[in-house]
């Protein structure tokens, strides 16, 4: 059994990358893993201000909100999932302080195996290569750090279009691999 985090980045509630997360997490619960699913809008996680207090207390950041949990569950997941729609082809905002915050405690999360979910009203081949580039980002500076899957959710933007897409059934499968 293996520990499964998925950060769902999507501000809305019954958003299409929301929806692949939740496929994501049946998928790998059917597995037998343990599996949570935080969504970023229900959380306070607050906008890194590089003081860098976090250095010279243990990863302890000076910013007193949700993010030191979602730190312990990080560093306690064998696998991160981490989910956003493309706003102007990049990563949303809810993602991006995400990542910036994990600073307090970069050197401590190793070892993990990330995916990546994206979704985007666009359907070419390029809209998201800016998004998943920011994504791996975080993982890069992360050691031992591996990927283990993408899922692109193309063409979709009215919240629930995904349903009735076969990414649906991909995220179901890989979450199923985990």
């Amino acid at each position: 059994m293996k520990k499964v985090l998925i950060l769902a980045g999507s501000p809305r509630k019954n958003g299409n990358s929301a929806a692949l997360c939740v496929e994501f997490a049946r998928g790998a619960r059917e597995n037998g893993n343990e599996v949570e699913l935080i969504y970023l809008r229900d959380r306070k996680i607050g906008y890194c201000m590089a003081c860098y207090y976090c250095k010279n207390h243990d990863g302890v950041c000076i910013l007193k909100d949700d993010m030191a949990e979602i730190l312990d569950k990080m560093n306690s997941a064998d696998i991160i999932v981490m989910a956003s729609p493309v706003y102007f082809y990049s990563i949303d905002a809810q993602m991006k302080a995400l990542i910036d915050r994990t600073v307090a405690q970069w050197l401590k999360i190793r070892d993990k195996k990330f995916y990546y979910i994206m979704t985007a009203a666009e359907d070419s081949g390029w809209v998201m290569d800016c998004t998943l580039e920011c994504l791996r980002g975080l993982a890069k500076c992360l050691k031992g750090s591996s990927e283990g899957g993408v899922i692109y959710g193309k063409g979709v933007y009215e919240a629930g279009a995904i349903k009735d897409k076969p990414v649906m059934r991909e995220a179901y499968e890989m979450g199923r691999t985990v």
